[in-house]
């Protein structure tokens, strides 16, 4: 599988990534294709993020999207009120973020955590152990830990 391989929003029933979001405070905002995707981080048709919206196309991996709402999740109301493409955070925040991520893959309609895995790994994520899977099963607990502190999961 390679980076071209991971699946788009394009390809979610329509509506799930707002169905997942907008409960837990966030605005899912759409842009036209090829337009620049404002707040993007990585660019191209990577998702942004500006204060409680986050911004992708049909064509922005769902990872990304995850990824970066998953960034808000995590922040208090201090920094979601100045978010502007960079999220910041410390390292172990950025593992709560994955680990997040991979929580909430299983309830996005049309995605699963099985399917985020192969994704990341496609993308290119790095872990120690060599795969997003085998982080998550056996060197994520500063990650779960973190978000059981701030009340995440």
């Amino acid at each position: 599988m390679s980076e071209d391989d991971v699946l788009m929003l394009s390809e979610l029933p329509a509506g799930a990534l707002r169905a997942l979001l907008e409960p837990r405070g966030m605005r899912v905002l759409v842009v036209a294709p090829d337009a620049p995707i404002p707040g993007s981080y990585w660019g191209e048709r990577e998702a942004g993020l500006i204060g409680d919206a986050l911004y992708v196309r049909a064509d922005t991996p769902v990872h990304s999207a995850l990824h970066e709402s998953c960034h808000f999740l995590c922040m208090d109301e201090g920094r979601r009120s100045c978010l502007h493409t960079d999220a910041g955070g410390d390292d172990v925040e950025e593992s709560a973020v994955c680990y997040l991520q991979a929580v909430l893959a299983d309830q996005l309609a049309g995605y699963s955590r099985d399917r985020l895995f192969a994704d990341m790994d496609a993308w290119g994520y790095h872990f120690r152990l060599g795969s997003t899977r085998a982080w998550f099963e056996q060197d994520s607990d500063d990650a779960r830990a973190w978000l059981v502190t701030h009340g995440l999961v």
